[in-house]
């Protein structure tokens, strides 16, 4: 792969999917690029660059989803779900009594894991959500791993990783060497492709949105960018779930951490924001970006 080369994979890469990669990432495109070259008959990355200048709508995607990570599993890091389990369905929960409805956006939702922890977690809860209306919206960069997620099923293996084996067995059903997820749980998540670079308000407002372990890829124009769109579809008095590496702190004031509980984070009153000065070092027009 030539610098030439490189360097148009990288703003490919930023232009479609957000990811942002530094100068010294060739192994990373080399290891992943190359079968995918391979696959489709063509002799390397530089037969591969030409496909994708060509215009090529299913090498694009092909690309893509081949450079996005997506790792999960269930519960992942676990302490998310217990500021959702103790503290942000407690609140929803009183704050929501009158119209008896939540919506939850899981915003990087990969193969399923975590907005299926998220509908065991509410399962979980009995009869305090007993007549109200759940609605979680799943959505990736990715269809192939939308398409995994959709069927509910896993191996053995992934079901080894972070799920409590009471969880499997009441909510999962074996068939031979996989589990598939039961229909209610399935039922309650709609799955939908969406890249974070794109506008997102068609989706409506959430009262929870877990967006994590995807920010960190992208650079800081974009991460600004993407939490000033997110405080625009998240409820006043809302809550925002990042990943463990991830944190508005220093790039916006549309967010505010709540204190003792990391990554669980409040939108502030724009008026509030508004009236305070612009972060240092922080331009007020950014470049949009992915999500994965």
């Amino acid at each position: 792969m030539t610098p030439t080369e490189y360097e148009y994979l990288r703003k490919f890469l930023k232009d479609n999917s957000g990811l942002d990669l530094s100068a010294d990432k060739q192994y990373l495109i080399e290891s992943r690029l190359l079968p995918l070259a391979r696959k489709a008959g063509l002799a390397g990355i530089n037969d591969l660059v030409q496909k994708l200048q060509s215009g090529s709508r299913e090498m694009i995607t092909n690309v893509v989803e081949a450079m996005t990570t997506n790792e999960t599993f269930f519960f992942r890091d676990k302490v998310p779900f217990d500021h959702f389990r103790d503290h942000i369905m407690p609140e929803v929960i009183k704050a929501r009594a009158g119209r008896r409805s939540v919506r939850i956006w899981c915003a990087a939702g990969s193969t399923g894991q975590e907005p299926y922890s998220l509908a065991m977690c509410l399962k979980e809860m009995g009869a305090a959500l007993t007549g109200w209306r759940v609605e979680i919206i799943a959505t990736d960069l990715s269809q192939e791993v939308l398409e995994k997620a959709k069927s509910g099923i896993y191996s053995q293996f992934e079901v080894q990783r972070g799920l409590p084996i009471q969880m499997l067995m009441k909510y999962f059903k074996q068939t031979g060497e996989t589990w598939q997820i039961n229909p209610e749980l399935r039922a309650m998540i709609q799955h939908r492709q969406l890249n974070l670079l794109h506008d997102f308000a068609q989706l409506g407002t959430f009262d929870v949105i877990f967006c994590r372990n995807v920010l960190i890829y992208f650079d800081q124009d974009t991460k600004i960018n993407i939490f000033n769109r997110l405080a625009r579809q998240i409820e006043p008095d809302g809550f925002l779930v990042l990943g463990a590496a991830e944190t508005v702190v220093g790039l916006t004031d549309t967010f505010r951490p709540i204190p003792e509980r990391r990554g669980l984070y409040k939108p502030n009153d724009p008026r509030a924001a508004a009236a305070k000065p612009a972060l240092a070092g922080v331009a007020p027009r950014v470049a949009v970006m992915a999500g994965r």
